[in-house]
């Protein structure tokens, strides 16, 4: 297993044990569709998203407001968009 592929995996699995039932189906499904065909830069971008805060991102993704510093809103329309959700 590659040094990638194993990040993939963790990132994965994160990704679905968040904490909150509702963050593990919205990151944890849009992980479980995306992330084989994320580069890693996108990986390392999303391993940062992954750092943030579950309280921080239930807010930007259920009822959703503008980030802090903007560095995570594209995959904050991202996760959303992949549910269908709008703005």
């Amino acid at each position: 297993m590659t040094d990638t592929e194993l990040r993939k995996r963790r990132a994965s699995w994160r990704a679905c044990h968040r904490g909150t039932k509702e963050l593990d189906i919205l990151i944890g499904n849009f992980a479980g569709a995306k992330i084989e065909a994320m580069s890693n830069p996108e990986l390392e971008h999303f391993e940062a998203f992954l750092d943030v805060s579950d309280n921080d991102l239930q807010s930007w993704l259920i009822a959703p407001r503008k980030t802090a510093d903007d560095k995570f809103t594209d995959l904050v329309r991202a996760v959303r968009g992949f549910h269908g959700l709008t703005d």
